[in-house]
């Protein structure tokens, strides 16, 4: 007999290790480690790779949105050798969380950002995180069929903003 969970994605837990569509092999963990490499990778995204004000601009800035990250978030970071290339984290709120990802531009389009997410969910589900919700600019189509992809729905439309959840 089929019980309520069988309808619920299994999503892979990290450390997941595969190679993009560049034909680069990655490896996506959960991350606790130094800031300074990820401060690194935020200094590399332009005013074009910004949404909704974040990654912040400035290195200070940079240092203390990410502390705050680390300090509350489930995060968890893509590797190309000892090079951070993209980033994600779920904030916790209640038994639900909000996402936030973001990819090198280097990186982006070779299919890390899905994968990214995947293993972020299965983070979560790892944590016991039932659902997710996340912010994405109306023109921002490449973001929004990757969401879609792996079970995201939209649950608001305001202004330039869809919102969009799943469970876990």
């Amino acid at each position: 007999m089929a019980g309520p969970d069988d309808d619920v994605r299994r999503f892979p837990r990290p450390p997941q290790t595969f190679t993009d569509r560049a034909d680069r092999t990655v490896i996506i963990d959960a991350y606790d480690g130094s800031l300074d490499p990820l401060v690194e990778m935020y200094l590399d995204f332009d005013a074009t790779h910004r949404s909704q004000g974040v990654p912040p601009r400035k290195e200070d800035q940079i240092r203390a949105w990410l502390d705050t990250l680390f300090t509350e978030g489930l995060n968890v970071v893509v590797h190309d050798d000892d090079r951070p290339v993209g980033h994600a984290v779920l904030m916790p709120v209640d038994r639900g969380a909000e996402l936030a990802i973001f990819v090198h531009p280097d990186y982006q389009s070779a299919g890390i950002g899905t994968r990214l997410i995947e293993v972020l969910l299965g983070h979560g589900q790892a944590n016991d995180i039932e659902s997710v919700w996340l912010a994405v600019s109306q023109d921002n189509h490449v973001a929004m069929r990757v969401y879609r992809a792996v079970g995201f729905e939209t649950r608001l439309r305001e202004g330039i903003e869809i919102e969009m959840e799943r469970e876990l």
